[in-house]
């Protein structure tokens, strides 16, 4: 392999001056026609780019603010339904109480009337009892004893 890479020779002639010459022409001409122009274009779309992610990058910075802001108007909103609801038990435990109350009230007064009623009866059928009693006790004799009993 060694032998093969001495073997290689260059011939520095003509031929490459003019390959050299013609190059840096075609540099020269294409330089300003399509270089330049492309690396203008190039640059356009970078700055429009990094444009583009600035840009971006505010709306999302927005779109974080916005749903901070929603999050806080979420937040007011939950604890004003809180307090609703918290006011509206209240509100629905002292009308319960109220109506407990008032049941309490009509059940005992429905209680009162009924021991006066009771104790009425109570006292008629006692009257009616201590009117009949020697009758009742002749006729309790009688069915005890098995016969007539005199009074």
């Amino acid at each position: 392999m060694r032998s093969l890479l001495l073997s290689i020779t260059v011939d520095f002639d003509k031929s490459a001056f003019i390959q050299v010459v013609l190059f840096a022409g075609l540099i020269l001409v294409l330089k300003p026609l399509l270089f330049d122009p492309m690396l203008a274009l190039f640059a356009a779309r970078e700055a429009s780019t990094l444009g583009a992610w600035a840009d971006a990058r505010s709306l999302q910075e927005r779109a974080a603010e916005l749903l901070t802001q929603y999050e806080e108007h979420v937040g007011e909103a939950r604890g004003r339904a809180h307090a609703l609801r918290d006011q509206s038990r209240r509100e629905t435990s002292a009308l319960e109480a109220e109506i407990l109350k008032q049941g309490r009230q009509e059940a005992d007064a429905l209680f009162a009337a009924g021991l006066v009623r009771i104790e009425n009866e109570l006292s008629t059928i006692e009257r009616d009892l201590e009117g009949n009693r020697p009758e009742l006790v002749r006729q309790i004799g009688a069915r005890i004893l098995g016969r007539e009993v005199g009074s």
